[in-house]
This record gives C-alpha cells, structure tokens and sequence, in this order.
C-alpha cells in the first residue's frame, strides 16, 4: 500500500497516464472521424476498385481511337525519276566565210587547129609579096598547108560567132574564147561542121581544108589561121604556144 501510494506520487505516474490519455482519445477521434459514413462492405469496395480500372484501361483507348485518322491513305510509292540525256558537247558554230562569186572559165588549153606546113607567117608590120595578086601586102594570120578534106580543129574552146563566105578569105569561121580572144579559120570547103551559136571544145573539128580564098589561090590547099585579142591581131604562132 505504501508503494502504490509513492507510485502515485512519482512523475513517471504522470507520464505513463498521460500517454494512455493520448491513445484513447486519439482512438476516439478516429472512431468519430469514420463514424461519419456508412462502412463500405467488401463487395462495395470490390466494385469500386473493378470501377476505377476499368475508367484508367478505357481512357487511354478513347485517346488513341481520337488520335487515329478515320481512314489510313494508302500508300503510293515514290515515281522513279526519269533517266536524263548525258550532256553532249555543245558544238561550235561554223564560222560563215563571205561568198566571192566565181564565174566558171573554160580550160585554158590551146591546140594547133591542124598540122601541115607553114606557108605563109604573119606579118603586119611589113609588106610580103602576094603570088595570086602580084603584090606586096601586110598578112594578119598564117598559112597552113594540107591536102584538100584534112580536118581543122578548134583551136581552143569557145562559142562560134559566125559561118559565112567572104569574099576574100572564102569559107570562113569565127569563134569567140575568154579573155577577149576570137579565132578565124579561113579557106575552109564549103560546108563547116558547126553553126552559129555552138559551143566547141579546144580539138573539136569543125570543118576541112579547101580551096575557097580569092586572094590565096596560089598557096594551093591550106588553112588561113589569124588570131585578135580584144580586136587587136595578134601573132597566131604566140598564142598557139599558150
């Protein structure tokens, strides 16, 4: 009895009565705080938590049928490119050079219009003597022997101008070359091979050896061959050497 009451009287009494204190009223607010509501059963509680899974699984699947087109296009794949042409080099421009006109000229080639013995030469800067007319007189061409028919020749290509009779020379030709030339053929027989206007070629026959010259009767059968140069005589023997 002595030691209860010295018990009483000691702090650690306190102390341990104080806590006791402590732990019944704080089981008490406890028994009010929850006294407020009914108790959840277990099968209340059951469906609660079945409620709040099914709300956190069914969330993320509305966001992402939200999130998801209504319809997936369809995949068209990418064209190929085109292959291109490889670069070719770029060709230079021919370079335009002024255009000269050229007038085309005959081939300047000359031929003997016939061959034979020369009889008679040329001479116009003095006088020779003329057996038929019993004179002396100047000679503008040469004098070619050759028997009656022997065939005379162009002696280079040209245009025949004229065919006709003179009175002196006989049966005559005339043809025009370039650079201003004509050539006679005189003495011929009466029927040349070419007319007027023909187009002859250097070696081309154009007629025969006859009688025909008034003036030259003497000489015999020959060809009379005179040459002019822009209307000037010029020796027969030079140009043949052309």
């Amino acid at each position: 009895m002595h030691k209860f009451n010295e018990l009483f009287r000691s702090r650690g009494f306190y102390a341990v009565l104080a806590l006791c204190l402590a732990a019944v009223g704080l089981w008490g607010y406890l028994l009010l705080f929850r006294g407020g509501g009914e108790a959840e059963t277990p099968a209340a509680s059951a469906e609660t938590e079945q409620t709040v899974r099914q709300a956190a699984v069914s969330a993320p699947q509305e966001a992402v049928e939200t999130a998801l087109p209504a319809e997936i296009p369809e995949t068209v794949p990418d064209p190929e490119p085109e292959p291109q042409p490889e670069p070719q080099p770029e060709e230079t421009a021919p370079v335009s050079k002024p255009v000269t006109a050229v007038t085309p000229q005959p081939p300047a080639l000359v031929v003997s219009p016939l061959s034979g013995q020369m009889v008679a030469a040329f001479s116009v800067d003095r006088l020779t003597y003329n057996a038929t007319l019993n004179d002396w007189r100047t000679h503008d061409g040469i004098d070619i022997a050759a028997a009656p028919g022997t065939d005379v020749l162009a002696a280079s290509a040209g245009t025949v101008l004229s065919v006709a009779d003179d009175d002196l020379l006989g049966t005559t030709v005339i043809i025009g070359h370039s650079g201003g030339y004509q050539t006679t053929y005189a003495s011929l027989q009466g029927s040349p091979t070419v007319r007027a206007g023909d187009h002859v070629s250097a070696g081309q026959i154009i007629g025969a050896v006859g009688t025909t010259s008034l003036i030259e009767g003497s000489s015999g059968p020959h060809l009379h061959f005179s040459v002019s140069k822009d209307g000037d005589l010029v020796d027969p023997e030079e140009y043949l050497k052309k």
